[in-house]
């Protein structure tokens, strides 16, 4: 039986998915591993949530970087270089037993892990050009599956009786192997928009861009916050760590299978109908959560089915309705960091002054605060004509 040969467009693609496992594993480390840094530099809840803040400070200047150097330079070696700072990074955690020491490691991951996310968005963008929305799905996908696969290096590191930071060790192992491959093949360039088969780009629209911007960073606020917080969430609600930890993967599992979902789905239905949808879910998860009208672990599978599609149908929608280059895509990872630094490093003092019952209400109304943008988004598309 003779296999069909994989062409270098499709070679270059598989390298990026299994890139975005290694990022989504450094993302995902964070939430099932807090108690555990907390417990290591002698911090409580509230005061580990500064790591959220180092951890975005280092992705809004990730995502200025990035762009320019995708921009400027060649968009593999970029990628190679963030991968190893990445894994520096990992492998630098359980080494930083003071709280100020690890905030500087975080907010290294950050701009790191953001760099290699934006770059590959990037370069995937003009390896495919128009044909690029399921591969985005499929990219985002890869993402989600590295997040959920994290929990359960942390839970399968404590089941050996390993030290936790075997599971950094493991994960900056695996970053570090990724950048032979990418080394060997040639960066994407981008497309040429003068030429006369390409359609006309979209005109250049500042307040349909800032929407989009604010959709980008309230999203990835909401989802880390919940990755984030929900292993502490459990926690605090009496689930012993190994059970609270696996609420992480449910998430995630959920995620990534619902990204899946979307590849075809976006084919058969509107975007904006697929958007609709999610956030529904979303909002009816956070009351179930709020209720108590459905159990921790079926809140996270629903939860993480209603995250699922957003961010990759945002991301192919503003490729078509806007022209993308680096240095917009670095703003769009710059207004994602920015969402991330703020909503989860409020939500440890949140939890501490109002208790866990707030936790359910903030999803609740950063879901309703998407729902707005959505609907103005819309507005401002039927308003242009494009």
């Amino acid at each position: 039986m003779q296999i069909l040969p994989i062409s270098p467009q499709v070679r270059v693609t598989l390298s990026y998915f299994v890139t975005f496992i290694a990022i989504g594993m450094c993302a995902g480390l964070l939430g099932p591993a807090l108690p555990h840094l907390a417990e290591m530099t002698g911090s409580s809840m509230g005061q580990i949530g500064i790591l959220f803040t180092a951890r975005a400070l280092g992705t809004m200047l990730g995502s200025v970087l990035s762009g320019a150097l995708i921009d400027r330079f060649d968009g593999h070696r970029v990628l190679v270089a963030m991968l190893l700072l990445m894994a520096a990074g990992l492998f630098a955690v359980p080494f930083s037993p003071a709280l100020m020491l690890l905030t500087a490691v975080m907010f290294l991951l950050g701009m790191a892990e953001v760099s290699v996310n934006a770059g590959a968005n990037t370069l995937l963008l003009w390896n495919h050009g128009p044909a690029s929305p399921p591969w985005v799905s499929a990219l985002h996908f890869c993402f989600g599956l590295g997040n959920m696969l994290a929990p359960l290096v942390v839970v399968a590191v404590l089941y050996l009786q390993l030290s936790f930071a075997w599971a950094f060790w493991f994960v900056a192992l695996y970053a570090v192997v990724l950048s032979v491959p990418l080394l060997r093949r040639s960066s994407p360039r981008p497309p040429d928009d003068t030429a006369s088969d390409r359609p006309t780009p979209p005109p250049h629209d500042g307040v349909r861009l800032a929407i989009f911007l604010a959709m980008f960073g309230l999203y990835v606020g909401l989802e880390i916050t919940f990755a984030g917080w929900i292993t502490a969430y459990g926690m605090l609600n009496g689930l012993a760590p190994g059970d609270a930890a696996l609420m992480v993967t449910l998430f995630w599992l959920t995620l990534s299978a619902g990204r899946l979902l979307a590849i075809p789905l976006v084919r058969r239905l509107s975007p904006w109908w697929v958007l609709r949808g999610c956030l529904a879910l979303g909002l009816f998860s956070a009351l179930a959560l709020h209720f108590l009208w459905l159990p921790l672990p079926l809140v996270a599978l629903l939860f993480g089915l209603a995250c699922s599609a957003i961010f990759p149908i945002l991301f192919g929608l503003s490729h078509q309705l806007m022209t993308l280059n680096g240095r917009t895509t670095g703003w769009i990872f710059l207004a994602s960091g920015t969402g991330g630094m703020t909503l989860p490093s409020l939500t440890g003092p949140l939890l501490e002054r109002a208790g866990t019952g707030a936790f359910p209400l903030l999803l609740a109304a950063l879901v309703g605060l998407l729902s707005l943008g959505l609907v103005a988004l819309r507005a401002r598309v039927r308003r242009s004509g494009h």
